[in-house]
């Protein structure tokens, strides 16, 4: 008989299976429902830490107030009587079993627990031989989430169940503002998979969508099934639906089709299917459009992508990230965000990848496709077939270090004429330091030659035009520090000075082939780089020391930073004189003074500074202010101003609102001040209880080329573990406002 009765538990877990498939169901949380109704524990729930032996392995001890064995074909158990089985526990108040017929039947409630589920039963009755058992009048709750819910009768029959009148809903029993339920609903154990009929989803007691037939794993398997489908609408893509279908192919691989009907441009098919074995893994995914109906693009539309990696040993393996789309507007049609929008290459890159001690190497090709129509034909990048890369650094003494840089890159272009170029740089390092203190004299030779297709050539000019010239940079910096009391507490202050030289001689490089070199951003790294420019193809020449400070202040209890503060600048003994067209031209004397701050105002606020002062012009190149501030129960409000001089200036604002324990308004703006509009702007409203979340947005952002701009109504529903319907608006707000799912 009490091998019938631990059989109950995947039946109870059934309903909830059906709806809980694809994620494990959240902690159980009522605090937000005032009056939750569930069933109490029975017994005090065993230590996970502990571990649990197999119930199946273990012996069942059973006890009650009263032992009657007077008849010669039952016994029977009476007042208090218990069952108990290494975690498991069931109690009723009088249990009859026939010895005969192997027939068992309860009088008074039954209750059972173990450590996944608790539930009671009106009645059950038993029949051994046949391999059954019977409840009525069933209420389950699980223990380690909020799931729960009722069964009018539960009958198992072997490894086959069937629970009739089922519902299962994470909101307490007495607050139902979602359930689902069905009619009946058939479990096979053997196969972990159910069959609901006649199934319905209720929202608040109205019922929202109904379903006559569906078939659910009822454990964590992967299965093949539909996934929660996507909607929304905007007035690009007019009502927009995407349904998920999930294929479950084999342990190792698995496919999802999902085809999207957008009302204003057709039906969209898209896929992926992802693999993994011993040695490798990888995604291939793709959507394809076949003669949008959009005026003006009434032609074949699609992205295809492949990741792909192999590993070929310890140190080795190879990798491709593979790239195409249809047409320069696809991302600007069809993704919802201006970083997507803005895209303007798209690359391709496939390579062989070591790592060992103290070396990296590479060798690999790369090519590149225009993704926006304001990239002229012709002028994307060079591609790379192939380019070899390796990076080698030993120790010789504890005060010399020895490295080599070497690079080897055939460039190749549709339009422009191409050629190699093969980098060497080796370098001599010597790390003085010690605790507070260090100093880093470092030599370099830099070699680069190329090899030039003819088409890049004046008359008469080098084909394989050489640089060399060496590279001296001195590296040296202190730590000082003091502690100091602040109140009820201590801080510790540090100042940070540094020191960095850098010679390299001039060389004249203006007939020398642009590559892939363009200058870099200057910031606050930008104080202690050897190249202003990225790529072998220009090295910069110098005479300068860098000075810079840092300072910060420390919470000794916890280590927290409470304040940073850094200022630096280069000061050139001898003017720069390399450069590539387009640069910015550079000051005789040095560069712009660079100043960051980042301060903590407590546990809530943060400040962060970053400041590019132009002595020279007397003017400001650059400014950013951040600022985030933690209120109440899950309040935020993000701030910021950037602005570079003669490229952008922007303000930007965002917030998380709780206005009670259920309400929450969200949003974020986005405005230029150069331009003088509205980038992006989003509204929403959060409502969210104990087991149920709406969240509704509406959004409008300026599309990166043309000025258009889109606008996109949001609708998702979540139910607290099992998962939501409609758009995916968590991915939209955690683009938008920093922090959002902190």
């Amino acid at each position: 008989m009490r091998r019938q009765a631990l059989r109950l538990l995947p039946l109870c877990l059934a309903i909830a299976g059906a709806a809980r498939a694809q994620d494990p169901a959240p902690a159980a949380d009522w605090a937000l429902c005032p009056s939750p109704e569930g069933l109490p524990l029975f017994q005090p729930l065993a230590d996970p830490a502990a571990g649990a032996a197999d119930p199946a392995t273990l012996a069942t001890d059973i006890s009650a107030e009263n032992l009657d064995v007077s008849g010669r074909e039952t016994t029977v158990f009476e007042g208090g009587v218990e069952l108990r089985r290494g975690g498991q526990w069931l109690g009723t108040d009088k249990l009859t079993y026939s010895h005969d017929s192997e027939r068992f039947v309860t009088e008074g409630p039954v209750r059972f627990q173990d450590d996944g589920i608790r539930f009671t039963a009106d009645q059950a009755a038993g029949d051994q031989k046949a391999d059954t058992i019977v409840l009525d009048g069933v209420q389950y709750q699980f223990n380690q989430n909020a799931g729960n819910g009722r069964a009018d009768r539960i009958t198992m029959r072997g490894d086959l169940g069937e629970m009739a009148g089922g519902t299962y809903s994470t909101c307490p029993p007495g607050q139902r503002q979602w359930e689902f339920s069905a009619s009946r609903i058939d479990v096979d154990q053997e196969e972990a998979m159910g069959t609901a009929r006649n199934a319905t989803l209720r929202l608040g007691g109205v019922p929202v969508l109904w379903l006559p037939y569906i078939r659910f794993p009822t454990d964590d398997r992967r299965r093949t099934g539909l996934l929660s489908p996507k909607i929304g609408f905007d007035d690009r893509n007019g009502f927009d639906y995407e349904q998920p279908i999930y294929l479950n192919l084999a342990p190792n691989y698995d496919a999802t089709l999902t085809p999207r009907w957008m009302s204003q441009r057709g039906l969209m098919l898209g896929a992926q299917f992802r693999y993994l074995t011993a040695r490798s893994r990888g995604v291939v995914e793709g959507n394809w459009l076949g003669n949008d109906d959009e005026p003006g693009r009434g032609y074949d539309r699609g992205v295809a992508s492949l990741r792909h990696t192999t590993s070929l040993g310890p140190n080795w393996y190879a990798s491709a990230d593979l790239n195409h789309v249809s047409d320069v507007f696809y991302f600007d049609d069809f993704n919802d965000s201006l970083a997507s929008t803005s895209i303007t290459l798209l690359p391709s890159t496939a390579g062989l990848y070591g790592r060992g001690y103290g070396w990296t190497a590479s060798l690999l090709a790369q090519r590149w496709q225009i993704a926006n129509p304001l990239v002229l034909p012709g002028t994307e990048p060079f591609r790379r077939l192939p380019a070899a890369d390796l990076r080698w650094t030993k120790t010789l003494l504890p005060w010399m270090e020895f490295g080599l840089q070497a690079e080897a890159v055939r460039f190749d272009h549709e339009t422009l004429a191409g050629g190699d170029r093969v980098d060497l740089r080796p370098t001599l390092r010597l790390p003085f330091g010690g605790a507070a203190w260090y100093a880093t004299p470092e030599f370099s030779w830099r070699y680069t030659s190329w090899s030039l297709d003819g088409g890049l050539l004046a008359p008469g000019a080098d084909r394989s035009p050489t640089r060399s010239l060496p590279i001296t940079r001195f590296d040296a910096g202190a730590f000082f520090e003091r502690e100091f009391g602040w109140g009820d507490g201590r801080l510790l202050q540090t100042l940070e000075p540094r020191l960095v030289y850098l010679n390299v001689p001039y060389r004249e490089q203006d007939d020398l082939p642009l590559f892939d070199t363009q200058p870099l951003t200057f910031s606050w790294p930008g104080l202690f780089r050897d190249n202003r420019f990225g790529g072998a193809d220009r090295q910069a020449d110098a005479d300068q020391v860098t000075l810079a400070l840092t300072s910060r202040i420390l919470d000794t209890a916890d280590g927290r930073e409470r304040l940073s503060a850094s200022l630096g600048r280069i000061h050139y003994f001898d003017p720069p004189r390399v450069t590539v067209p387009g640069a910015p031209p550079l000051s005789d004397d040095g560069s712009a003074w660079v100043a960051e701050a980042s301060l903590a105002l407590g546990q809530r606020w943060t400040l962060g500074l970053a400041q590019q002062w132009d002595p020279d012009r007397e003017r400001t190149n650059l400014s950013a202010v951040r600022s985030q501030w933690r209120f109440g129960d899950g309040g935020l409000v993000n701030a910021a101003y950037r602005y570079r001089a003669d490229v952008l200036e922007q303000g930007d604002l965002s917030f998380v609102v709780p206005v009670n324990d259920r309400w929450r308004l969200l949003g974020r703006w986005n405005y230029s001040l150069r331009d003088r509009e509205t980038l992006e702007s989003l509204a929403g409203i959060e409502w969210k209880s104990c087991c149920l979340a709406v969240r509704v947005l509406a959004r409008e952002y300026i599309r990166e080329f043309g000025g258009d701009r889109n606008l996109g109504i949001y609708l998702e529903l979540e139910l607290n573990g099992v998962g939501s319907l409609g758009r995916d608006t968590a991915r939209l707000l955690d683009d938008a406002i920093l922090d959002y799912s902190r």
